[in-house]
This record gives structure tokens, sequence and C-alpha cells, in this order.
């Protein structure tokens, strides 16, 4: 049996459903990953979550959501002055821009129960996190996951991460270049997106993204560009994966993220890397036909 484990941050999501009406789910970019990743899983995988969340009762159907999708999230810390990040979604045709309100998300302080955190980690065989859960995270507490993530790696354990870099996160640019280059430095699976990689530190190509990345000492990285080719570097060895045509796409909320968690969970069960690429582009196409981040395995075509 494997064990994937993300750490990271899940929010409350409320997107337009016409004139004044909001539909409320749950996500975010690792919480996303996984469920994408526990529908690409072998049945007697584990696939668990580590967060924090509030004493509140949103935050018992955050938890009961999580749990409904396949993802052990057991020993969530409980915050009880603190309560679950939202954000919406507003969309231009596919394209999508979000409002968040996470000054007070229990997420940020996960770090700061050590117990759970690093009995979660120490299951686990792969690790997975973003840039998204570096930047939510206090300095200290930052600087404190990712010397307990080289402990597990030295131990036998995977480093998987996404760079998913949002400048509005952090406050000042260097730093966040700086960790961001530090995560991935000692991750084993490097899965940025070129957008973001291009506007953060100027790679001309995705290729260019890759080659860095592998230059920073990860192992494995694969570059997601949209509908352009995928490029993957391992070993030296750099190739482009073409990206089929999606029609009727709807919105583009978590592409990325469904990709990552699909991808891993093919490796985890042993796929080559020309499947797992093309499970992940798959998936990813399935899920920008549909509104919102999280979609079902029926509308994934899985089941």
């Amino acid at each position: 049996m494997t064990s994937l484990l993300g750490i990271g941050e899940c929010m409350i999501e409320l997107s337009s459903a016409g004139d004044d009406l909001w539909r409320q789910r749950f996500s975010g970019d690792v919480f996303n990953a996984l469920w994408y990743a526990r529908a690409h899983s072998a049945d007697d995988a584990d696939v668990a979550f580590h967060t924090a969340v509030g004493a509140d009762p949103m935050s018992d159907q955050m938890l009961a959501f999580i749990r409904s999708g396949g993802i052990r999230c057991a020993e969530t810390p409980r915050i009880a002055d603190r309560r679950p990040g939202l954000y919406t979604i507003q969309l231009n045709g596919a394209e999508r821009s979000f409002t968040y309100w996470r000054d007070t998300s229990a997420a940020q302080m996960m770090v700061r129960h050590p117990g759970p955190l690093w009995r979660d980690v120490a299951g686990a065989d792969v690790v997975y996190f973003s840039g998204i859960t570096l930047a939510i995270l206090p300095p200290d507490d930052l600087e404190t996951l990712l010397a307990g993530l080289v402990e597990h790696k030295k131990h036998g354990g995977l480093l998987a991460f996404d760079p998913n870099i949002r400048p509005h996160l952090w406050a000042d640019k260097d730093r966040m270049l700086d960790v961001i280059s530090r995560a991935a430095g000692l991750s084993d699976l490097v899965l940025p997106s070129f957008d973001d990689e291009k506007t953060a530190f100027g790679d001309r190509t995705p290729q260019d993204s890759a080659k860095r990345y592998a230059d920073l000492g990860a192992g494995h990285v694969v570059v997601k560009n949209g509908p352009a080719d995928t490029i993957h570097l391992q070993d030296g060895q750099l190739t482009a994966f073409p990206v089929a045509p999606v029609s009727d796409i709807i919105d583009t909320t978590a592409a990325g993220d469904s990709f990552n968690g699909a991808y891993i969970a093919c490796l985890l069960r042993g796929l080559p890397t020309e499947d797992a690429i093309s499970a992940a582009q798959r998936c990813a196409g399935q899920v920008i036909r549909h509104k919102g981040a999280i979609i079902s395995r029926n509308d994934l075509g899985l089941v």
C-alpha cells in the first residue's frame, strides 16, 4: 500500500450560480490535487490531508466533505478562534479571477500543532505541498515545515512540490523567489505551471523552467503549459508531450491541481511516465469542462 499526504489549506469556495445566487463548495490547491489523486489511485492506497480548521459548523462540513472523497484527515487540529478561509470565483468566459478572505484562516496555524503534523508526515511515502502552503504560514512556521520535510526525506520519504506562485500572498518578491527555489531544490518531483514561472522568474520557455528546477536539485520536473505541450525532464532527458484539444471549456479552475493529483497517483500505481502524463492531461481536460475546482468521478469518466 502506498501513502500520499498533502499539506495545505482547504477553503470555502463560492461561485456564481446566476443573478444573486452563489454556490458553495470546498476547495484549495493541495486538497484539489488529493481529490483527483484519490480518484486515480489504487483502491488500497492511502490518501491523506493535513491542514487545520476551526471549531465551527462550517469546519465540520469541510471535514465531512474531505472524508466523503476518500481522503483521510483524522488528525486535523481544531483551532477554536479561527475559521476556514473563503474565496469567490468570478468567470470571464472560461478564465477566472478570485477574491479571498483568509486573514483568520485556521490553516495558517497547522504547524503550531506539531504532534499531528509529524505523525502524518512520518506515515507518508510521498508528501505533496505547494507554494501556497508555504505562503500562508508565518515565517518561523514555514522554516519549521521545510526543516521537517528535509528530515523526512533523509529517512526515505519523497517530496512533491507545486510552486503555485501567487505574488499577492507574499510581502516580498525576493523572499518569495528564495522560498520557492529552496522548496523546489529539496523536492524529488516539481510540478510548475509555465505562466507562473514566466511571470515570477522571467523564464522564456517551459524548457527553461524545467532546466532551472533541475539545476536547483529536483530530479523530476513536469511543466504544465495549458493547451501547449507538457514538458517532462528526468535524468537529463527532456521530452515534450502534446496535449489533446479540449472543447466546451467552462472554467479553468484547478486545471493544474487536477493534473498534479492524477499524475502523482498514476506514478504511485507504477504507470510509465507517458501513460501517467496522458492520464493527467485527460483529467485536467475533464475538470475544465465543468464549473468549480472539484468534480465527481462520474464527471471524470472514471465510473
